[in-house]
């Protein structure tokens, strides 16, 4: 089962690795991933906030090596430190991608609200947000227009109402495009389901299970289409086989398009329903 993930998509444009570093002092007791939540006091001896108060870091038990991580939903970069390597070199690592986090950080798009006037790019076609407040109105109706998402409401904030129409919608059409993509190859898809993940855009299950992020709704529509192709394929490549992504291509309306469109801007999917 082949995950997609932002690390995946965005290797060589959001993620710097280094080899493993010498055992340190400082490991993490808890067996599992470790949030520094006390920065003041890890910040005594190392001031990881004076490089970046957008740098959060992390001890992990599972971490082979040092990596930043960009995280566009929460706008963060995340150090990840193996729970054996000497946060003195952490630091050091940190120091030295000063200026790739700094840029990473401000490249990221400025957060779009599901509020009145927001523009979203539903499905490869922008539409206005229009929200028509009436407190007389017993339930919230949203309609998707040819340029508008029309919101006829009683609510003063309908944002998790239009959250939950797009999250709706997105179930909808995904599956129906992914079903007409499985019939090509005469496969069967037995669920498709869409979530709010953090890094995967889409997965597929050797059973025929397929899940995609809802996110994807913000995606054009041949970058869309390349993801679905993607999660199809493993219907009949359960791998990263050349044999898969002749697979893959073949699926594609626009194999290049797509592929580079994720690999170079998935992230900014991430920016719609952000405060």
């Amino acid at each position: 089962m082949l995950f997609l993930t932002i690390e995946t998509f965005l290797e060589d444009c959001m993620g710097k690795r280094v080899k493993p570093l010498r055992a340190g002092r400082e490991r993490s007791r808890s067996g599992k991933d470790n949030l520094f939540s006390d920065m003041e006091t890890l910040n005594t001896a190392y001031p990881f906030s004076e490089i970046s108060s957008r740098l959060k870091v992390n001890v992990s038990t599972r971490a082979k090596r040092m990596a930043l991580r960009l995280d566009p939903k929460a706008r963060l970069v995340h150090l990840v430190i193996p729970r054996r390597a000497s946060l003195k070199a952490a630091f050091k690592f940190a120091e030295e991608n000063r200026e790739w986090i700094r840029d990473k950080i401000r490249s990221l798009p400025r957060p779009i609200s599901f509020e009145d006037g927001a523009v979203l790019p539903i499905f490869g076609r922008d539409r206005r947000v229009v929200v028509l407040y009436n407190p007389a109105l017993r339930i919230t109706d949203i309609q998707l227009k040819k340029d508008e998402l029309l919101v006829l409401t009683n609510k003063a904030d309908p944002s998790a109402r239009i959250r939950r129409f797009l999250i709706d919608l997105a179930q909808k059409k995904l599956a129906e495009m992914t079903l007409e993509k499985a019939a090509l190859i005469r496969r069967k898809v037995t669920d498709v389901q869409v979530r709010d993940t953090q890094s995967r855009w889409g997965s597929c299950s050797e059973h025929g299970d397929i899940c995609y992020s809802w996110r994807l709704i913000f995606a054009p529509a041949k970058a869309l289409d390349y993801v679905i192709s993607h999660e199809v394929a493993h219907l009949l490549h359960m791998d990263h086989s050349d044999y898969f992504w002749d697979a893959c291509e073949r699926l594609c309306k626009d194999y290049e398009y797509g592929k580079g469109w994720m690999r170079d801007n998935g992230h900014q999917l991430m920016c719609y329903g952000q405060e």
